[in-house]
This record gives structure tokens, sequence and C-alpha cells, in this order.
């Protein structure tokens, strides 16, 4: 059956870890709602590709120019079935707006689906929601995952992990793991 799902983006989320969701999502019939909080449906963020180039951290350039589908000032989230938060910059300033926290909040209070990769573990570290719940990340918000009361796991960077309705990874080489559990909560079934 088909969900309706809710992506919050920001400028300079990563590039693939917001584009390869929505794509994947929709490919297998989902509807996806790409929002941006001060933005409108049609509006574009910037995102950032981060690479693995063998430097302490990942490596940043500009990505591509994302669409956004729908516009955040109109959504309700008691309309949408689940939750992706794309990781890269964006999730470090979204979580100072009360809206996003606020949606955030209200699918952990429903128990929906929420799938969050990368540095998204800010904007869940942000609204409070890790309290006793396990969380990977990109390794850098390892102490935010754990300041916010969650368990931080540490998998590898092509993993992915499921604490109930949340399934989160390091980053964009877990989409096959991470999208599958995603989809095995959501209940999707593909043939």
């Amino acid at each position: 059956m088909a969900k309706k799902i809710l992506m919050i983006c920001g400028d300079f989320c990563e590039d693939y870890e917001t584009m390869v969701p929505f794509q994947a999502l929709q490919a297998v019939g989902h509807t996806v709602d790409a929002v941006c909080p001060d933005k409108k449906a049609g509006d574009t963020i910037a995102t950032a590709i981060h690479d693995f180039e063998g430097d302490q951290t990942y490596t940043e350039k500009r990505g591509h120019n994302f669409a956004l589908n729908a516009t955040f000032a109109d959504i309700d989230p008691s309309e949408y079935d689940a939750l992706v938060i794309p990781g890269g910059r964006g999730p470090e300033y979204l979580r100072m707006y009360p809206e996003v926290i606020a949606a955030v909040r209200h699918f952990f209070a429903a128990n929906k689906p929420v799938a969050a990769i990368c540095h998204g573990a800010q904007l869940l570290a942000g609204a409070r929601v890790l309290e006793g719940r396990t969380c990977s990340a990109y390794p850098a918000c390892r102490a935010e995952v754990e300041l916010a009361g969650g368990t931080y796991a540490n998998i590898p960077v092509d993993q992915a992990v499921t604490d109930g309705n949340l399934v989160t990874a390091p980053a964009w080489p877990a989409h096959p793991a991470w999208i599958a559990q995603f989809l095995a909560v959501l209940g999707t079934r593909i043939s």
C-alpha cells in the first residue's frame, strides 16, 4: 500500500542523501513531499556532495539544485505516514525552526516510521526524540546522539540500524541497507 512520506530538507543537505531516497521511494509507489522552511513548491535548495577521499573527515563540494515539490507552510504532519531526514549541512540549522521540531516530534509521538541518515541525527537530537533510542549517524554526530540520551550505533558506513520505527545510517554508502530497512518498517513489499 502506497504511503505519503514527508521529507524535510534544507540548503546544503547532502546531494545523494536527498535525491536517492526521494527517487527510490517514489519508484516503489510512495508519494514523497520534499519541503524546506521558508520555501515553496517549485523553489530549489542547494545541495552538497560529501565524499570520503582519505582525509580525516568528508570533503564537501557543491551539488545539484534540488526542486521542492511541496510548501512547508502548507503541510500538516498528521497527514503523513512517515518522515525522511537527509543528512548534510541542512539538519544543523533546520533544528532552529520550532515548526520543524514540532513536525519531527509528531512522527515520534505517533510512532510513525522515521528514516534519518548521516547528520540527520542532529535534527533528531535537537527535537529531543533520541532518549533511550539506538541511532546511527556520521561519527562526528556521536556526541549529539549521546548527549540527547541515545545510544550511538557505531556500524560500518554501508550499514543501517532499525530501532522500532526509527531507521538510521552513517552516510550515503548505506543507501541499500537504509532504504531496505525503511521499506520494511513502512510495510512495503516489492515483487
